[in-house]
């Protein structure tokens, strides 16, 4: 078995490569305004997942996604050779959708508080629906008892 933290340091290596040689060596016009955001490596370090992010449209998501299909090979060579591993792990890119997430998230976190702010306008202009009080109380029992002042037991306890 690999260790944890040697699959973890290869992870965070791989990410740093691929953002340094897509930032430095690729000139595809086709790749946009790109983010490595994060690499993920199997235990047998031969499969990586590099996630990433697009600013633009779908059109620009699209377009830097076949910039960087095509630049597979040489990114590939460039992260085996830096590694120094056996095998070159294969690399797999996925569009990191986190900002949509994120947007959504907001959304529904805005559209729970505008509910919450209608159920407290209508809570506050709600009444009971009987009384205020809707236990039975009886007033002439507990006056009765405060006025004996007897503290002793009734009964004889002999």
């Amino acid at each position: 078995m690999t260790d944890p933290a040697k699959v973890r340091r290869h992870a965070e290596r791989i990410r740093e490569l691929v953002a340094s040689v897509v930032r430095s060596q690729i000139k595809d016009p086709r790749l946009g305004m790109i983010t490595i955001t994060d690499a993920r490596i199997t235990a047998d370090l031969r499969d990586a997942t590099v996630f990433y992010t697009v600013l633009g449209d779908a059109a620009a998501q699209s377009s830097t996604a076949a910039a960087l299909e095509s630049a597979k090979g040489m990114l590939r060579s460039t992260v085996g050779k830096a590694l120094g591993l056996r095998h070159s792990p294969t690399l797999t890119f996925v569009l990191d959708d986190v900002q949509d997430q994120v947007k959504h998230i907001d959304d529904l976190l805005a559209a729970a508080r505008n509910r919450d702010a209608e159920v407290q306008r209508l809570a506050a202009s709600a009444q009971y629906a009987g009384e205020a009080q809707p236990y039975r109380v009886d007033d002439e029992e507990a006056e009765e008892g405060d006025e004996t002042g007897d503290d002793e037991p009734r009964g004889d306890l002999r």
